[in-house]
């Protein structure tokens, strides 16, 4: 039985093959890579690759086996049409009657504006008769910390969150989480959904309080508007279409729709999810003087 992880070289999938490494043969993992340059690196260490390409279906229709395991990890070009990348996957998966197909999906896929192209990827994979499992992971607190030297040179976190909270937690805990899937007992993760939640929801106001401790300086949040948040994302250089999901997400944390915790994340890893202090020490370390 092979592990099958699209997506391979993108940061989470990148952690989910590390993980697999750790436990498997390397000839039991297969890494989708759009080209063999990209995934050379993973070759030198035996992995078995897979070039192929979400935006050309045949080049996914000799991917999967019938018993393989496949994690398909969701893209993440917002300006592409990402409902048809993930169907093509999900043909050629259908087609070799995989034996599970895994899909990391979104918090409030079934109810989230932002969480369209999720939910009708969701529609694809049940449709699709195959066994499943649905990973809705919530917000990565790397998410927020990649933005930390920003942070630091401005001396002031600018969001749209409000008071909302998000019960974050770190990237290779979610990735951790998909190994868990892929390699567990197929009868306990078949059909299942699991919402993947950090164990403690924060606000924004914590997370800044929390980096000006670990930095030595007051660092305020200061609440913005939708409009103007969106303002300076796109002063800043960002296209329009990326800074309307980074100003959406934002609006989905001040409603609430981020803040919901369950056991799910840390039952599937088997020890509690990394809090957001350890990922934000993590982050700085090295931004900041010796």
């Amino acid at each position: 039985m092979r592990m099958v992880v699209t997506g391979a070289t993108g940061s989470l999938g990148t952690l989910v093959i590390e993980g697999l490494l750790e436990r498997l043969p390397t000839d039991r993992v297969v890494a989708v890579v759009r080209s063999r340059e990209k995934g050379a690196a993973l070759a030198a260490r035996g992995v078995r690759l897979a070039v192929a390409d979400y935006n050309v279906p045949d080049s996914l229709s000799a991917v999967f086996r019938p018993d393989d395991r496949v994690l398909l990890i969701s893209a993440n070009d917002p300006t592409a049409d990402r409902v048809a990348q993930h169907r093509a996957v999900i043909d050629a998966a259908t087609d070799a009657g995989v034996a599970l197909l895994a899909y990391t999906s979104a918090p409030g896929a079934l109810t989230s504006r932002l969480a369209d192209a999720h939910r009708r990827t969701e529609g694809l994979v049940l449709a699709s008769g195959l066994p499943y499992t649905l990973l809705r992971n919530n917000w990565y607190t790397e998410v927020f910390t990649e933005q930390l030297p920003l942070v630091l040179h401005l001396g002031v976190l600018a969001r749209a969150a409000g008071d909302g909270r998000v019960a974050s937690a770190s990237r290779a805990d979610y990735a951790a989480a998909g190994v868990a899937v892929l390699t567990g007992d197929a009868a306990e993760h078949a059909n299942r959904t699991y919402e993947l939640t950090g164990d403690t929801a924060w606000s924004l106001a914590e997370y800044a309080a929390e980096v000006g401790a670990r930095a030595g300086r007051a660092i305020p949040y200061r609440a913005l508007s939708y409009d103007g948040y969106m303002a300076s994302l796109v002063g800043a250089g960002l296209p329009e279409e990326a800074a309307a999901l980074l100003a959406g997400a934002d609006v989905s944390i001040a409603r609430g729709e981020l803040s919901r915790t369950t056991p799910d994340l840390s039952t599937l890893l088997a020890r509690p999810t990394t809090p957001m202090p350890h990922t934000v020490a993590r982050a700085l370390h090295g931004l900041l003087p010796a």
